[in-house]
């Protein structure tokens, strides 16, 4: 009798010592989840084939899904064929916006170019990824004479 009372002792113990330990794990989420948090809808973008000269603008779209106003405080490109623009002004809780980044599309042959974005939503960087294969010029027929 008292092997199983100890068992049921035991086994009550470690259900409550399991359980007080799952509410501190879920209070530790909720406290992370305070502040800016920086959403994005895609983080890779690919081009394709583009024409040489054409269209190489991607609009990287993004939310703030924290608690607090977002500041991106700098977005850098891999280099200057790649320009970004951001929004400078705060992002409000549940608000939205977008980076803009264009690639210099005379610039002839495959291209990976990453976007470094910086802000108070994040600890660590978040890397943008753009990519595509950028066709030669074509060259005009000379006349037939």
């Amino acid at each position: 009798m008292k092997r199983i009372l100890t068992f049921a002792f035991l086994a009550a113990m470690t259900f409550t010592i399991s359980c007080s330990q799952t509410s501190q794990a879920n209070s530790k989420i909720d406290i992370d989840a305070q502040g800016p948090i920086i959403k994005f809808e895609t983080v890779e973008h690919d081009f394709g084939t583009i024409e040489n000269g054409g269209n190489g603008t991607f609009k990287f779209a993004f939310i703030n899904q924290g608690t607090e106003p977002l500041v991106l405080n700098d977005v850098k490109s891999s280099c200057g064929c790649t320009i970004p623009q951001w929004p400078k002004e705060p992002i409000a809780p549940g608000a939205s916006s977008t980076i803009d980044v264009k690639y210099d599309t005379k610039r002839t042959g495959a291209f990976s170019k990453s976007i470094t974005v910086t802000s108070n939503g994040s600890q660590t960087p978040i890397v943008l990824q753009i990519k595509g294969t950028v066709l030669a010029p074509q060259t005009q027929a000379e006349p037939t004479k």
